[in-house]
């Protein structure tokens, strides 16, 4: 039976030094990195689940958290992954977790891949829960919990709740935070690529910042 620290020890025994400066720097000194590349992290982690599986579902979010808690950035990353498969969110409690994922060790990289990959996944397995999760997220005050409500749509093309977002987006339109205006941008530049209309409409008839303005129309504007 695999535990956590099967996979800790793996990735250490595969760490780069030469590589972690770079790495670090690239995410301004906030995380201590192993010095794997996104591929190796990826193949490293395909080649432990054939070894060792993964830990039954009563077992998997202490086996999250376990990585979560343990410096190394890849670990973090490989948490993601293996905390993003269906098996695992169709669990309604799993929120949760994504949340304490979200509000812990938080920083862009992370929060955007959990908002339009877990989070995201999480609320079409449960829609009934995306209001009162939400709500809550939007009132805390947290700018990662308020980013996610902004990017947890990012996959959801044609199903985009527009209503949803626009209501997001008008809460937190004044906010001076680079990563709710930078978000706010985002979601509205993706859902450009399904209804640009909608969008064009949308940024003529609010007062956003002139950073949620410009990433809201770069494609548009091309």
């Amino acid at each position: 039976m695999s535990s956590a620290d099967d996979l800790i020890a793996f990735f250490n025994s595969n760490a780069n030094a030469a590589l972690s400066p770079a790495m670090e720097k690239y995410m301004l000194g906030q995380f201590r990195f192993l010095g794997i590349k996104s591929p190796e992290r990826k193949q490293l982690l395909r080649l432990f689940k054939q070894n060792h599986g993964y830990p039954d579902a009563d077992r998997l979010e202490a086996f999250v958290k376990q990585l979560w808690q343990t410096p190394g950035r890849e670990l973090h990353y490989a948490a993601m992954e293996i905390a993003s498969r269906k098996v695992f969110l169709k669990e309604p409690e799993r929120i949760v977790l994504i949340e304490w994922m979200i509000t812990h060790e938080s920083w862009w990289d992370t929060v955007d891949f959990i908002a339009s990959n877990i989070a995201g996944e999480w609320f079409k397995l449960h829609p009934q829960e995306i209001l009162p999760v939400t709500g809550k997220w939007m009132a805390s005050g947290n700018i990662w919990l308020q980013r996610t409500c902004l990017l947890f749509q990012l996959k959801y093309r044609n199903e985009t709740d527009f209503r949803l977002l626009s209501g997001f987006i008008e809460q937190l339109a004044s906010e001076k935070e680079f990563f709710i205006r930078k978000a706010i941008g985002w979601a509205l530049r993706e859902y450009s690529k399904t209804k640009p209309e909608a969008v064009i409409q949308f940024v003529e008839s609010h007062s956003l910042s002139p950073l949620s303005q410009r990433e809201a129309m770069k494609i548009i504007r091309k």
